[in-house]
């Protein structure tokens, strides 16, 4: 089995002005099996409705990489990979979660050849015969673990929690059928993230970095479940640190019981999310990153997603303590779009 979405089919749609071309389209167009609840959408069909999606509403594509962007006397200018320069008076930074992938600070001095993120994988085919430890307990964590364990690999899962979550659909009690359901959800809470990001920027910055960090806790998306108690999984355990000798990694771990054991393996992969860290944007100049305000070097937005910069704004996963939670999926990017068009038509 492959890998599936957290989101239920109804929210796992990409956002047109008109709302045309939505996965239910494309599955239905395809002779694909979508539901709006309660059936898992395969990574792979959003894949292909994603690629599609661009090919049909978004053609004029250039695949190439921003290497560089430095402030200039009109605006910008951004350097590609190929060489080629590029004046701008306006940028919209939309790197996802690409620059943002989170490593423990005890594994980061582990050489590439025994560790790395869920975030580099695309085929997990090349650690047959290997030993692999699988470090955290969301969705990215338990989906590789699986897959791993699926292909033949000899692959162990470590969490601090002492218990894994599953967001399993379930028909809620009577007194609960009232509350509204969202893309994050169900519940009063998650509709006002979902509708009211311009709200939720109104409320204190240390509140709102409290709320976003704590959300969505780490879940895995219900497919994944019975596949992942295949796995063999140590909860409650902390890394002590890690050693690398002899072509292993040696983790020394810390059990639920105060005790401590050591775990040798070939090769971890930290599933430990991701964290917005402006440093990281290294194709931003010194000048750039200087001139930004943030607060624990994530950007301060305005109500149009302006960064101090003029001209240059941040949308997804680097607005989510500006405008809620919403933001980190694939629901937020509704209202993101039609925030920026109106302001940038205005402003045109």
């Amino acid at each position: 089995m492959g890998m599936f979405l957290k989101s239920e089919g109804f929210a796992s749609s990409l956002h047109d002005p008109v709302g045309r071309f939505t996965l239910q389209r494309f599955c239905a167009e395809r002779g694909l099996r979508y539901a709006a609840t309660d059936l898992p959408v395969p990574l792979d069909t959003f894949t292909e409705y994603g690629l599609e999606f661009q090919r049909e509403i978004v053609p004029n594509v250039e695949e190439k990489t921003v290497v560089a962007l430095d402030r200039s006397s009109k605006g910008f200018l951004l350097r590609l990979d190929n060489g080629e320069i590029v004046a701008a008076d306006r940028v919209i930074v939309a790197v996802g979660i690409t620059y943002f992938s989170h490593v423990p600070a005890g594994l980061a001095h582990l050489p590439a050849d025994a560790f790395s993120h869920t975030s580099d994988h695309h085929d997990l085919s090349h650690f047959k015969g290997a030993d692999v430890t699988v470090i955290g307990g969301g969705a990215s964590a338990l989906d590789v673990a699986a897959s791993l364990h699926d292909i033949g690999v000899e692959v162990r899962l470590i969490a601090r929690q002492s218990s894994l979550r599953f967001n399993i659909p379930q028909t809620p009690p009577l007194w609960k059928r009232w509350q509204p359901i969202s893309g994050l959800g169900g519940g009063w809470r998650n509709q006002f993230f979902e509708r009211g990001p311009m709200l939720f920027r109104r409320l204190p910055q240390g509140l709102r970095s409290w709320i976003v960090s704590t959300a969505s806790g780490p879940a895995g998306g219900f497919p994944v479940k019975e596949r992942i108690e295949r796995v063999p999984v140590l909860l409650g355990h902390t890394i002590r640190y890690a050693r690398f000798r002899d072509n292993r990694v040696h983790l020394r771990l810390l059990c639920p019981s105060g005790e401590e054991r050591t775990i040798s393996t070939n090769h971890i992969i930290a599933g430990t999310g991701y964290r917005v860290d402006l440093r990281k944007l290294t194709f931003l100049s010194k000048e750039v990153q200087s001139g930004l305000r943030s607060v624990n070097f994530v950007p301060t937005l305005s109500a149009e997603f302006q960064s101090s910069i003029p001209g240059l704004y941040f949308v997804g996963l680097a607005s989510a303590n500006t405008f809620g939670p919403v933001m980190r999926f694939l629901v937020g990017a509704s209202y993101t779009a039609r925030r920026l068009i109106k302001h940038l038509s205005k402003s045109a």
